[in-house]
């Protein structure tokens, strides 16, 4: 088999043999470019960007650990993405360049809730 004179239905045929399928702008990765809210394993929650994703590994822009959140409104990080947060009962740190994340939930934010965690004021340590 010449690699040089495979068929683009050949390769495809191979790639979904392999499931690494990542690289495509399918519905798992429709956030790229987005605002978002990440709850990972053991890195707690961040809000920024959404850089890149493959699997469940992501890099996000701009990002900000939510050390300790409040929504608005409900009680869960969904009511965060929603309607943002309540700055006197939220920890929100300074915001990082970029941070390579393992995440276990992806939830796109509002615009409402986009301006009230950027706003937020920046944790001191107290």
């Amino acid at each position: 088999m010449n690699i040089n004179e495979l068929t683009l239905g050949q390769i495809k045929e191979i790639q979904s043999l392999t499931n690494n399928n990542t690289a495509t702008t399918d519905g798992l990765n429709q956030h790229i470019g987005q605002k978002v809210i990440i709850r990972t394993y053991s890195a707690g929650v961040w809000f920024g960007k959404l850089d890149k994703k493959s699997g469940k590994e992501v890099i996000l822009t701009e990002a900000r650990r939510m050390y300790r959140w409040w929504a608005k409104k409900s009680i869960s990080l969904s009511g965060c993405a929603l309607y943002g947060i309540q700055h006197s009962n939220s920890k929100i740190c300074a915001p990082v360049d970029s941070i390579w994340l393992e995440a276990i939930e992806i939830i796109e934010c509002t615009d409402v809730a986009i301006k009230s965690i950027s706003e937020a004021e920046e944790v001191e340590a107290e």
